[in-house]
């Protein structure tokens, strides 16, 4: 384990490993940074994937709810070099462990420390693509928090630019979520990861599996990720406009 800065809770714990470093947070993986490479493991590349189905000039800002250690925030730097990154951390301890370990600032990352909630009700600007990636509890009793999927869901979309995107990770909670995204989008696609329980929900209008797929197929960062990743249209994203 990589030595933290003294007034880390000990709950915040950053590994060495064979691939590089990791950040634990109660025992639960909460951000990779793998030495040599630009990518960062399969669901958090997951998770950048979808600024791909915005087009070039649309890739201008995002909005990470769940910042964590700033695993998303490094793969979307490598995917959108240009675009602006705000991120919101609910626990201090982590945004000072990545900060001290991760290579947080050098990403460029405007940090919000406040919970998901307040910091959605606060925010008044709009992005083109919106990054839900937000857990509690420990390895074994892993959940969404309080709020979610509403009205969570709505404040999030509320800060999306027209034609933005709207992405969740989830977990057991993969049909509910994908029901409540319905509402707020024409069309809805599942980025499963092999593997891993994750599904990637990706909520917009004009999405195209295919297209997104061939896109990421040409990203360098996403080369190690890709063979892992499904992404399909979900049958419970029909829409319903």
């Amino acid at each position: 384990m990589v030595q933290a800065p003294s007034n880390l809770p000990p709950r915040v714990e950053v590994r060495r490993t064979a691939r590089g470093l990791e950040l634990r947070v109660d025992g639960t993986l909460a951000s990779s940074h793998p030495s040599g490479r630009e990518g960062t493991g399969p669901v958090w590349d997951a998770l950048a994937l979808p600024v791909l189905a915005l087009p070039p000039g649309r890739r201008r800002s995002v909005l990470v709810v769940g910042l964590g250690g700033g695993s998303v925030a490094r793969i979307l730097r490598a995917l959108a070099p240009g675009v602006r990154i705000v991120g919101v951390e609910i626990d201090p301890g982590v945004v000072a462990a990545a900060r001290a370990h991760l290579g947080l600032d050098a990403l460029g990352v405007e940090v919000v420390v406040a919970d998901a909630l307040t910091a959605l009700r606060a925010e008044r600007r709009r992005f083109d693509l919106v990054v839900e990636d937000v857990f509690v509890g420990s390895t074994r009793t892993i959940r969404k928090p309080p709020g979610f999927p509403e009205p969570l869901l709505t404040l999030a979309r509320r800060r999306l630019a027209p034609g933005g995107l709207l992405v969740c990770n989830t977990i057991h909670e993969a049909p509910e979520v994908a029901a409540a995204l319905r509402e707020h989008a024409g069309e809805l696609l599942a980025v499963h990861v092999r593997g891993f329980w994750n599904r990637i929900l990706i909520a917009g209008d004009r999405l195209d599996a295919g297209a997104l797929r061939r896109a990421a197929a040409r990203e360098r960062a996403l080369a190690e990720s890709l063979p892992s990743l499904s992404i399909r249209r979900s049958p419970l994203g029909a829409s319903r406009r």
